[in-house]
């Protein structure tokens, strides 16, 4: 599309937006199958993945809320089986199309040349030890850090690894290992790639690096539809100073068209396959991590709500809840709401819900609150919980 000379409004920029992430795609007219799946994946390009597991574990959501539900086995079959994702560093830990394997290897190459600290320590320390690693995951893949021989000591919480999990990261990281699923505790698995990514994949061409990121960057823009540089460059986290020239050069392809957007600070570039919908008709409970709202800066630009994930603020000091999804309806985020999947008394639990726009009138707050009891109860049945409480969304 040609973009408009006086710029484009913010509605219409939401309305862009959310066409491109698939929320204007016809929905399935019966049960969802992988062809479904698929498509809602070629609309986001890459799923982020989280390991919180109060409600779902995060990738699953995003193709929930653009499908409705649909098989939640269906990823691990298209990752596990029939090897159409692979995970990565995309955004983030991501599951990746394996076609994007080659335009990531320019990430993997730098890494080996950006060891850990603890890593290029270990190196000095105990000589021998990366490739004993390396070794073992070669005879016994895929395994787990926790599995090797010489797994070495945890040093603290959190990401305080221990000297075989940094070694796994890092080999990780550069592409000599492969995540070949997910264990107990949603722990990774490693393997060799050769294992875990198909051949022609392996044997595809490498690109340069600038190709490889004008590619990303493409990819990027479509799924956004309209976006910053800012925002199309984190979208594969590559730096937005090394992402300007590519932009420029799709600028002069035509695959990008510069704009401006009503109320953006910055300049923005709009696909060139960009829809402009004249409405939008969506209900959708978002993961934190959906690529819609992952920018919280971006969200705030478009939906003017500015979110924040609550996970690691202690309990007295968080104002929405624990696990708090943004509650999309038609083109707005009207509501935000705390849930949790109570798999014990089989009960999706509502443990809180606020209505976003505090002008809404009594009528639009019935609306939205009977709209979200629908989609509480749709995505009850997708997780097999019985039960809803409350039965009723009351603001």
């Amino acid at each position: 599309m040609r973009g408009p000379p006086d710029g484009v409004s913010n509605a219409a920029a939401r309305r862009i937006a959310l066409a491109a992430q698939g929320f204007t795609d016809p929905p399935p007219s019966g049960r969802s199958d992988l062809r479904h799946v698929r498509r809602a994946l070629g609309r986001v390009g890459v799923l982020q993945i989280d390991s919180v597991n109060v409600l779902v574990r995060s990738h699953e959501l995003p193709l929930f809320s653009r499908l409705g539900p649909y098989p939640r086995t269906a990823l691990m079959d298209l990752t596990e089986r029939r090897r159409e994702l692979f995970e990565y560093w995309g955004h983030m830990a991501s599951l990746v199309p394996v076609r994007f394997h080659p335009l990531l290897r320019w990430r993997m190459e730098r890494a080996k040349t950006r060891a850990f600290r603890l890593v290029a320590r270990m190196q000095r320390d105990r000589p021998g030890y990366v490739e004993s690693v390396l070794a073992e995951v070669a005879e016994r893949g895929p395994i787990a850090a926790s599995d090797l021989t010489d797994p070495g000591t945890k040093r603290g919480p959190w990401w305080g690894w221990a000297y075989g999990k940094s070694v796994l990261e890092w080999l990780f990281y550069t592409g000599d290992v492969a995540a070949s699923g997910r264990g107990r505790n949603f722990e990774r698995l490693y393997d060799i790639p050769t294992r875990v990514l198909p051949a022609d994949v392996l044997a595809a061409p490498t690109p340069t690096v600038e190709d490889a990121q004008r590619s990303l960057l493409l990819e990027s823009a479509r799924c956004l539809g309209i976006a910053t540089a800012r925002d199309i460059a984190d979208y594969f986290r590559i730096g937005v100073t090394e992402a300007r020239p590519r932009l420029a050069e799709l600028v002069e392809t035509g695959d990008l068209i510069p704009t401006r957007v009503e109320g953006w600070k910055q300049a923005a570039f709009l696909h060139s396959s960009a829809r402009v919908p004249r409405r939008v008709h969506a209900r959708a409970l978002l993961s934190p991590f959906d690529s819609l709202v992952w920018d919280r800066d971006r969200t705030e630009r478009l939906f003017g709500m500015r979110y924040r994930i609550e996970l690691y603020t202690p309990a007295p000091k968080r104002v929405h809840g624990y696990y708090v999804l943004p509650f999309l309806l038609d083109d707005r985020l009207v509501a935000r709401v705390d849930v949790k999947a109570d798999r014990k008394h089989s009960t999706l639990q509502m443990l809180g819900a606020h209505v976003e726009d505090a002008d809404t009138d009594s009528a639009g707050v019935r609306v939205i609150a009977g709209e979200l009891d629908a989609e509480l109860r749709s995505m009850a049945d997708w997780l097999a919980l019985e039960h809803v409480e409350p039965k009723r969304v009351r603001f």
